[in-house]
C-alpha cells in the first residue's frame, strides 16, 4: 500500500475530490518540451507567436541574433464561410496580420523575450448593421497580453480585407492562462524554495526527483488578490497576471499546491497567509 508524507505545503489529495472541485482545464504537459482564484485556465493559445530570429555572424565569426522581424501575412488558404468555425489556415493568417513590428518590438512575452504573448484567436461577433447580412466580413479577434506593461490587446482582423480594423488596450483584465503560461508558472515555482513541499510529495508518489514541469499534469488558474490579502505582495495580483498551480503526478496522484501563487509579471512565487 503507497504511504505519501502529508507536508505543510505539498499535500497530497485525492485526484477524484480535485476533479470534481477544480474548473480549471487539464494542460497535458508531454516529453520532451514541454484566486481567490476566480477564472479557469490552462487552455492553450493557437499558433504562437508569428515573429522569427534571424541568425547571423558578428564580425569575429561568432554567432549572433539579428533583431527580430516579422512575417508577412500567407496565402489566404482554406476559408471559412458565415458563422463558420475559423479554419487552420485562416488562423495562420491572422495572427500574422495581427502581430505588426510595432507591437512586436513594444512588447514582452511571459518569458521576457520581445513581442507579446498570444492568448488566442476568436472568430469576432458581426457589427450590429450586419447581423441580419448573410454576407457580412468575417473578422478575427487576436488576444495578447504584453508582460511588458500588464496590458491585454485586442486587435480585430477583417479576412475579407486582411486588414486590421481595430485594437483595444485594457489593464486588470485576466483571460485564462496559456499552455506556455502554464509551463512558465510551473518552471518557476520548480525553481523557487516554496517547491520544497511538491517536491517531496512527487518523490514520495514516484521514488524519482522533480526537476521538470515535463514530469506533470497541470491545471492553472488565475488568481485574484482580495481585499486585505495577506502578505501585501499579493495585492497587486490582479493587475499583474498572476497564477495558481494544481500538478497531478503522472498517473498518480494530484498534490495541492494552490496555496503558493506564483506572479508571472514579477515572477516570484509568493505563499498566501491564511493564518
Amino acid at each position: 500500500m503507497r504511504e505519501i508524507v502529508r507536508r505543510h505545503l505539498g499535500k497530497v489529495v485525492a485526484g477524484a475530490a480535485i476533479a470534481v472541485a477544480s474548473t480549471a482545464v487539464m494542460v497535458g504537459i508531454t516529453l520532451p518540451g514541454t484566486a481567490g482564484a476566480d477564472e479557469s485556465g490552462g487552455t492553450g493559445a493557437g499558433g504562437g507567436t508569428a515573429a522569427t530570429q534571424q541568425e547571423g555572424q558578428d564580425a569575429q565569426g561568432s554567432a549572433a541574433a539579428a533583431p527580430g522581424v516579422v512575417e508577412e501575412a500567407p496565402a489566404e488558404g482554406d476559408k471559412g464561410t458565415g458563422r463558420d468555425p475559423l479554419t487552420d489556415d485562416e488562423m495562420d493568417r491572422v495572427a500574422k496580420i495581427a502581430l505588426n513590428r510595432q507591437l512586436f518590438n513594444a512588447s514582452e512575452d511571459v518569458d521576457g523575450d520581445r513581442g507579446p504573448q498570444q492568448l488566442g484567436i476568436d472568430l469576432a461577433d458581426p457589427e450590429a448593421n450586419e447581423l441580419d447580412d448573410p454576407k457580412a466580413p468575417r473578422r478575427a479577434d487576436v488576444t495578447y497580453y504584453d508582460y511588458k506593461d500588464d496590458t491585454l490587446v485586442t486587435r480585430t482582423v477583417n479576412l475579407d480585407t486582411g486588414r486590421v480594423e481595430g485594437t483595444s488596450t485594457n489593464h486588470g483584465v485576466q483571460p485564462p492562462l496559456s499552455r506556455d503560461e502554464t509551463t512558465e508558472a510551473a518552471r518557476l515555482l520548480l525553481a523557487d524554495p516554496l517547491s520544497a513541499g511538491l517536491k517531496g510529495d512527487f518523490k514520495d508518489a514516484t521514488g524519482k526527483e522533480l526537476t521538470s514541469p515535463d514530469q506533470l499534469q497541470l491545471n492553472s488558474m488565475v488568481y485574484r488578490a482580495n481585499p486585505g490579502v495577506r502578505p501585501a505582495a499579493l495585492a497587486a495580483c490582479g493587475e499583474h497576471r498572476c497564477a495558481t498551480l494544481t500538478p497531478k503526478v503522472v498517473n498518480g496522484p494530484w498534490i495541492d499546491t494552490r496555496d503558493l501563487v506564483i506572479d508571472l509579471s514579477t515572477r516570484k512565487v509568493v505563499e498566501i497567509d491564511r493564518g
